[in-house]
């Protein structure tokens, strides 16, 4: 377990909660309004630039946040002390991701045909050879833009700001909010595991590193798994 600062900096973490608690409400307000997902937005270009424009908006955001800081430290920007213990528990944490999520959705299939994954309209339906660029550029988006800068908020800062408050807190904390920034409802119980359990990995390597290739895998996986029809 990762050894506690001392240094607390309760403005910076005001800062952190205001800049996700907006990103929420954005994430919410968007998800009840009555513009549907289009089917296809895997395969558009506007949705890659404006996952950019957002990625790079939220960077510069957590950059201000953390300005006079040391970034390396507060963004928890080194390795693992064992990479191959780091990998060994992100894999197990990537299987508890999977056996919790495969839980829910026996839950769910109780009271009806309630599919979280179709819920966020990320993942398409099915493969479209003829828009192989745009599709290209929307999985480097969503398997390495995605998870570096939401790690980053989440496991990165928003953990490190709430350490000093004990690993619990910092854990739990982050979790629940970096389930609630997605803006969904049905998702919402396994995106919060989601964050716990790569909050969990977070403190037990004091790296950001082992949670972004967590991240990563598992966001190439839905996209593979959805393309080949599965």
């Amino acid at each position: 377990m990762v050894v506690q600062t001392a240094e607390r900096h309760p403005g910076r973490l005001l800062a952190w909660l205001i800049f996700v608690g907006v990103l929420t409400l954005l994430a919410y307000a968007a998800r009840l309004s009555d513009t549907d997902t289009p089917d296809d937005l895997a395969y558009r270009w506007s949705s890659s630039v404006a996952a950019l424009v957002q990625y790079g908006i939220m960077l510069g955001v957590l950059l201000l946040i953390a300005r006079g800081l040391p970034k390396r430290q507060l963004f928890a920007l080194r390795p693992p002390r064992s990479w191959g213990r780091a990998l060994g528990l992100a894999a197990l944490s990537l299987g508890a991701i999977y056996a919790s999520a495969f839980a829910y959705e026996r839950v769910l299939s109780v009271f009806g045909n309630w599919d979280p994954t179709d819920e966020q309209g990320l993942v398409p339906d099915g493969w479209d050879s003829s828009r192989v660029a745009p599709f290209v550029a929307f999985f480097v988006v969503v398997t390495v833009v995605a998870p570096a800068v939401e790690e980053l908020t989440y496991r990165g800062l928003g953990v490190s700001l709430f350490l000093p408050w004990g690993s619990l807190l910092a854990i739990g904390a982050t979790g629940v909010l970096f389930g609630a920034a997605h803006g969904l409802l049905i998702a919402l119980p396994i995106l919060t595991v989601f964050g716990l359990v790569v909050g969990w990995l977070r403190v037990r390597t004091d790296s950001v590193y082992p949670g972004m290739a967590l991240h990563a895998t598992f966001n190439a996986i839905a996209l593979v798994v959805s393309v080949a029809g599965s």
